[in-house]
């Protein structure tokens, strides 16, 4: 049985219950995967319930553009692929110098 953060409080940072689980559920699931926390401390051990103290605490908010963030991610990774791509060239061609000399 979950008491805190209570769902009143968490009703008045996110507009509807559905929102609010959407929103618990990706937090959390970034939690799982390493994303750093908003928080320095929590009082629940679980990611859901860390989530959703981050959420309380309005430290993560639901963004009113989703389809914006999903570009704006596939451009950072695209930009990450690229600059590995010349990385790995350039290593390539210092190679293929330092063979012919």
């Amino acid at each position: 049985m979950m008491l805190k953060p209570s769902i009143d409080k968490l009703l008045d940072r996110v507009n509807s219950k559905y929102s609010l689980v959407i929103l618990a559920s990706k937090r959390a699931h970034e939690l799982d995967a390493g994303s750093k926390p908003t928080l320095e401390s929590f009082e629940s051990v679980k990611s859901v319930g860390q989530a959703l103290e981050e959420i309380e605490a309005e430290t993560v908010i639901n963004d009113p553009h989703p389809e914006i963030k999903r570009a704006r991610i596939k451009l950072q990774e695209d930009e990450r692929k690229n600059q590995e791509e010349l990385k790995t060239k350039e290593l390539e061609t210092r190679i293929r110098k330092e063979q012919k000399i």
